[in-house]
C-alpha cells in the first residue's frame, strides 16, 4: 500500500483538497442522508454521555440527605436526558453534526463561494463578548 504525498508542500492529500476525487463530485443523496442521520445520531449519543456525566457529578458532589442522591427517579432522568440530547442532536446545537458532515460530505462550489470565514477575527469577537 503506498501513501502518495503532495511534493509541494509535503503534506497528504486530504478530503477537503480541491482535486480529490470526493471534493471534485458532488455527493450521492442517499449517502448524504445516511451521514447526516449519522452525524446527528452521534451529536445525540455525544450530548447524551455528557449529560449522564454531568448528572453522576452531581451525584457524586452531593450531601448524603440530598435529593440528587435518591436514585428513585434515575431510570426516568436517564430517559428525559436521552430525550433531551435528541432534541438538541437534532437542532444541532453544538455544531458537532456539522463538523462531521464538513469532513464526510464534498462542500458545493456555490455554497462555499460566497462564505469567508476569518478564524482571528472570530475568536476575538468571541473572547469580546465573553469579557
Amino acid at each position: 500500500m503506498s501513501m502518495q504525498i503532495d511534493n509541494s508542500s509535503g503534506a497528504l492529500p486530504s478530503a477537503l483538497d480541491d482535486k480529490s476525487p470526493a471534493a471534485a463530485a458532488p455527493a450521492d443523496p442517499r449517502y448524504a442522508a445516511k451521514a447526516t442521520e449519522a452525524a446527528v445520531k452521534f451529536e445525540a449519543f455525544f450530548i447524551s454521555h455528557m449529560l449522564r456525566q454531568m448528572r453522576s457529578g452531581t451525584r457524586e458532589m452531593a450531601g448524603e440527605d440530598s435529593v440528587y442522591k435518591d436514585p428513585v427517579n434515575s431510570d426516568m432522568q436517564e430517559l428525559a436526558d436521552n430525550l433531551v440530547a435528541d432534541k438538541m442532536a437534532g437542532q444541532r446545537a453544538f455544531g458537532i453534526a456539522d463538523a462531521i458532515l464538513r469532513q464526510l460530505l464534498p462542500a458545493t462550489p456555490a455554497a462555499s463561494a460566497g462564505v469567508t470565514v476569518h478564524s482571528d477575527n472570530l475568536s476575538a469577537r468571541l473572547n469580546k463578548s465573553a469579557q
